[in-house]
């Protein structure tokens, strides 16, 4: 059976009073199910991006939602200076600072 249809039998009514019951316990389990397996998992990923962004530091190697590697060079409120290339450097918003970049390979001179 798919989903959709254990939905709609408990949706319908039965007969006996225990009808109602299971569709509201059937709504609730539904809840649970997507807190349990979405909503909080993206939270959790949310709080530690946050605090990777408050414990960035000057040196570190970044990479943008953009998908541009490179190493911050200056923090600012909100703003982030991030050198990648040799005197090339951007300014992004913080919030484009996604996830530390332990594994940037430099290339060979």
């Amino acid at each position: 059976m798919n989903l959709l249809s254990i939905m709609l039998q408990a949706a319908a009514p039965a007969a006996g009073g225990a009808s109602s019951y299971s569709g509201i316990l059937m709504m609730v389990l539904i809840f649970v199910v997507f807190y349990f397996f979405m909503i909080r998992p993206q939270s959790k990923r949310q709080k530690e991006i946050k605090k990777q962004r408050e414990a960035m530091q000057v040196g570190d190697k970044v990479v943008t939602s953009g998908g541009i590697y490179g190493k911050v060079k200056e923090i600012k409120e909100t703003t982030v200076i991030i050198e990648i290339a040799e005197n090339v450097r951007i300014k992004v918003d913080k919030n484009s600072v996604f996830a530390a970049a332990e594994d940037i390979q430099t290339p060979a001179k």
